[in-house]
């Protein structure tokens, strides 16, 4: 599956060519995943909200398969702490959203919030548009393969408080799971890694892409962990 678009800095490719064997399953999760199979949280249909996207790049480390995820600053007004993928609104240069806008947003936010180099990235999947009612945003979440590496980091503090990356090997951990209680009562799994602790939307697509491609293992879904379980 190949496709392309034009961006601000030249052509986006989205295709799945050359990607590691590892990645393949996920690869096909994308091309058939339901929207309810990864939330229950949905676009509103009246088309209201605020449409935004966010990388789900996975690249190589020293201990296998990674993701890269960010801390937000503690100053933000939504989502202010929360572990998560790079991202963030569409701008109207962007396109449309329901083309290649989410493409360009995707790696144009994660350039922006960690230096990223784009030219290093290769688009392999788009996954269904989600919904965020907290903050009224319409996500796409846009899957990448970090074919060449480019150092990474806190760009502005005001935005992001640092930038990590997280074995998937501790992601599927069962000793790294739990389940999250909101004070609302609604209950989502969780991840405790690199010193963090990643829930909501993040944490959701996380646990989705796991179970999809094959890469879950059983854990205690009993086992939970308070949102303030640093205090």
């Amino acid at each position: 599956m190949t496709r392309a678009s034009e961006t601000r800095g030249g052509a986006v490719t989205l295709s799945t060519d050359g990607l590691p064997d590892w990645l393949a399953p996920v690869a096909r999760a994308a091309e058939t995943v339901e929207p309810l199979q990864l939330s229950r949280f949905l676009p509103p249909e009246n088309g209201s909200g605020r449409q935004s996207a966010v990388l789900i790049l996975f690249g190589e480390g020293e201990r296998g398969p990674e993701l890269l995820l960010m801390e937000r600053a503690g100053s933000l007004r939504s989502h202010a702490g929360q572990p998560s993928f790079p991202g963030g609104a569409l701008d109207p240069e962007d396109g449309d959203p329901r083309g290649d806008g989410p493409l360009r947003a995707a790696l144009r936010e994660a350039e922006e919030e960690t230096g990223l180099d784009p030219s290093g990235v290769q688009l392999f999947g788009v996954l269904p548009a989600l919904y965020i009612p907290v903050s009224r945003f319409v996500v796409t979440p846009v899957l990448g393969w970090w074919r060449e590496r480019s150092p990474v980091g806190v760009v502005d503090p005001n935005e992001t408080a640092r930038v990590f990356t997280v074995p998937v090997a501790d992601l599927t951990d069962p000793a790294n799971r739990a389940t999250t209680v909101h004070p609302s009562g609604h209950r989502g799994p969780a991840f405790l890694v690199e010193s963090a602790l990643v829930w909501g939307f993040t944490a959701g697509v996380i646990d989705r892409l796991l179970h999809y491609a094959g890469w879950e293992r059983p854990w205690d879904r009993g086992k939970q962990v308070p949102l303030d379980w640093r205090s």
